[in-house]
């Protein structure tokens, strides 16, 4: 039996994912701030009571993470894949952005993951070396840093950059680590925009598109979809650097 540990199950897309492999069979830790007060997860625990653990992870504290790391793998005795999930979004026009805005988005989309990958690397050590696999949510918004998004998009960003500089090395220890760059869902998050979302979807079909891929056992380093929408973002990204901001500067309010 397959464990998982989801590191932002509370709700979007880590909630509907945590449903989602729980029916598939997985035993799920699913953590969150507030994760073992959950009303949704502790609904889910009443149906699937030996299969759902729920650990709260607050990943803005670092310090508390190494312990958590070894709770999260005492639970089921092993952990084969750890997903992180956590994330948080605020617009970030340049003319209201504040300071805190910045710090949260950093703290949570990137640091976070940081310190929880080297708090899950000693536990990895202590445990043997198993095999694993990370895999770490991420966003299209990642591929071009767009007007009133950047401090959404620079996080993501340099998580992805850290990805692909840790793919190497992980892969010869024998832990694959791999990147889910998915476009709009519609969650309590993307409600703060004013602005259409193209191909907008579901946390559901988003969480279905993701446990599809896990069970495929992939061995691709990314996912990204909806393709009508990522594959013009990674388009973006490979044109001459004039070109972009050309187009960035068209999506400005009263162009």
């Amino acid at each position: 039996m397959v464990v998982i540990w989801i590191v932002g199950a509370s709700s979007g897309i880590g909630l509907q994912l945590t449903e989602r492999l729980l029916n598939q069979g997985y035993r799920v830790v699913a953590s969150a701030r507030s994760a073992e007060r959950s009303a949704q997860l502790s609904a889910l625990k009443t149906r699937f009571p030996e299969d759902l653990a729920c650990l709260d992870v607050d990943v803005t504290e670092p310090e508390s993470l190494p312990a958590k790391a070894a709770q999260a793998w005492r639970i089921f005795e092993q952990l084969d894949v750890w997903f992180y999930n956590a994330g948080t979004y605020t617009p970030t026009p340049w003319q209201e952005a504040e300071w805190s805005d910045y710090l949260m988005m950093t703290q949570v989309n990137y640091l976070g993951c940081v310190a929880l990958q080297l708090a899950m690397r000693d536990e990895w050590r202590a445990r043997g070396k198993p095999p694993m696999r990370w895999i770490w949510n991420l966003s299209i918004a990642n591929q071009v840093g767009l007007p009133y998004g950047g401090g959404y998009s620079a996080p993501k960003a340099a998580l992805l950059n850290l990805a692909e500089s840790l793919w190497p090395e992980l892969q010869q220890a024998g832990i694959r680590l791999q990147v889910v760059n998915h476009g709009f869902v519609k969650t309590r998050l993307t409600a703060k925009n004013t602005f259409e979302m193209p191909a907008l979807m579901t946390p559901d079909e988003t969480a279905t598109r993701i446990a599809d891929w896990l069970a495929k056992d992939s061995s691709d380093f990314e996912l990204h979809f909806p393709k009508k929408l990522t594959w013009v973002l990674k388009l973006m990204r490979c044109l001459p650097t004039r070109w972009t901001l050309a187009l960035t500067r068209r999506m400005l309010k009263n162009a």
